[in-house]
C-alpha cells in the first residue's frame, strides 16, 4: 500500500479543508513548494495535489505552482481539480505530471474521460467524493444522486491507474477513514482504489492494510500529517513492514 501525503491548494497557499467547506479553511504553510519537498524528504513516494481554486473555477488556477511543485521534487505528482477539458490535461502531462485526477467530467461527461483514457493510458486517476454513498461534484458543492458503485462501474476496462474514493464528512476531521465503503468498492470494480479523507492514526493504517487484499492500494494523508497526529515516516514504514 502506497502512503501518499496531499497537498492542497487555495490561493497559493497550502490549505486544508474540513469536510470540503470552504468556509472552514487552515493555511498550513505560504510556500507549497517547501511542504512537497519535506514529504519527499520523508520518504513520500507519491504526493497528491488539490487545485482547490481549480475546482470551484472549471479551469486551473494554481498551475504555475504546481508546475514549480514538479519541477522542484523527483517524487511523482497526481494532480485533480478543474481539470475538465483535454488542453488542461495535455498541458499537465506536458509539465511533468505523472497522473490527472478527474472528478466532476465523470459524472458530467463520460465520453470526455474515455477519450482522456484513450490518450493517456494509465495516467488518468477517476476521483470519487461521496456524501453518504452519493457523489458530489463541483468542489463538493453539488450533491448528485448517483450511486459510487455504479460510476466506478462505467469505467471499467479503460486503463484508468486508480480510483481515489473520499468520504466527504470525514475529510480533514481525522475521525477514521470510511473502511467498509472503501473496501466494497474495491470489490464492486477491477479498479485500484485509493482511500481519502478521515486519516487520523497509524491504527487508520493498520486497518487499512486489513483490506489492502480486496484491491485498496494506497492511502492518501492530509490533515494528520500537517498537525502532526501521524509522521509519513511511520505511516509508510507501517506498510512497509
Amino acid at each position: 500500500m502506497t502512503v501518499i501525503p496531499a497537498i492542497d491548494l487555495k490561493n497559493g497557499q497550502c490549505v486544508r479543508l474540513a469536510q470540503g467547506d470552504f468556509r472552514r479553511v487552515t493555511v498550513y504553510s505560504n510556500n507549497p513548494v517547501d511542504i512537497a519537498e519535506t514529504w519527499q524528504a520523508h520518504g513520500a513516494m507519491r504526493i497528491h495535489i488539490v487545485d482547490l481554486d481549480g475546482s470551484l473555477a472549471g479551469s486551473p488556477r494554481n498551475r504555475g505552482i504546481i508546475q514549480s511543485i514538479v519541477e522542484e521534487v523527483k517524487v511523482p505528482i497526481q494532480v485533480g481539480g478543474g481539470i475538465r477539458d483535454m488542453n488542461t490535461i495535455d498541458s499537465y502531462i506536458s509539465i511533468g505530471v505523472s497522473w490527472v485526477i478527474l472528478g466532476t467530467m465523470a459524472l458530467k461527461n463520460e465520453r470526455f474521460v474515455k477519450e482522456a483514457c484513450n490518450a493517456y493510458k494509465g495516467r488518468i486517476i477517476l476521483g470519487i467524493d461521496a456524501n453518504e454513498g452519493k457523489v458530489a461534484v463541483q468542489g463538493w458543492t453539488e450533491q448528485t444522486a448517483e450511486d459510487v458503485i455504479d460510476i466506478a462501474r462505467r469505467y471499467e476496462g479503460y486503463d484508468l491507474d486508480a480510483i481515489v474514493y473520499t468520504d466527504i464528512k470525514r475529510d480533514g476531521m481525522e475521525t477514521g477513514p470510511n473502511i467498509e465503503a472503501t473496501k466494497n468498492l474495491a470489490q464492486s470494480v477491477n479498479i485500484p482504489v485509493i482511500a481519502s479523507g478521515g486519516v487520523s492514526s497509524v491504527r487508520d493504517i493498520e486497518r487499512l492494510l486489513e483490506v489492502e487484499k480486496f484491491g485498496v492500494t494506497g492511502v492518501i494523508i492530509g490533515k494528520a500529517l500537517y498537525s502532526g497526529a501521524i509522521s509519513l515516516k511511520d505511516a509508510i514504514s507501517l506498510t512497509k513492514n
